[in-house]
């Protein structure tokens, strides 16, 4: 049996201190589940985390793999770049991790991968639907 797979993305138009989006995908027991939010006056880092967050804010099992497209969370999630910025989303993170085992993977951006090229599009679209 294979581990559940969740896809993460975040996006700020006017980085930093634009609008911003987050975006994941959950992919489990062939089913595919997808959540969406945004941010008025963010960053591009804070919503890579978001996404993150959210993902297992929603998740319920004890593993996945991960996979993001953002080197530097994924390198502060596993501790090696201390985590400087966004502390507060770091706590957060921490309380949602919640004990759960998690298989990060780093893909790169807008390169082919399906689902990375999904979340990234609906992070992009959900930072573009807030009206100023």
């Amino acid at each position: 049996m294979s581990l559940p797979e969740i896809y993460t993305d975040g996006s700020c138009l006017k980085n930093p201190g634009g609008s911003g989006g987050w975006a994941f995908t959950l992919l489990e027991n062939g089913e595919q589940w997808s959540m969406v939010g945004n941010e008025n006056s963010t960053t591009n880092n804070r919503m890579e985390l978001k996404a993150i967050i959210e993902a297992l804010n929603f998740v319920q099992g004890p593993e996945y793999i991960i996979y993001t497209d953002s080197e530097l969370t994924m390198k502060c999630a596993v501790g090696i770049y201390s985590r400087k910025a966004n502390k507060d989303l770091w706590e957060e993170y921490n309380s949602a991790l919640d004990g759960r085992k998690l298989h990060w993977v780093w893909v790169k951006a807008h390169n082919g991968n399906l689902y990375n090229d999904y979340v990234d599009m609906l992070a992009r679209l959900e930072a573009k639907s807030i009206k100023k």
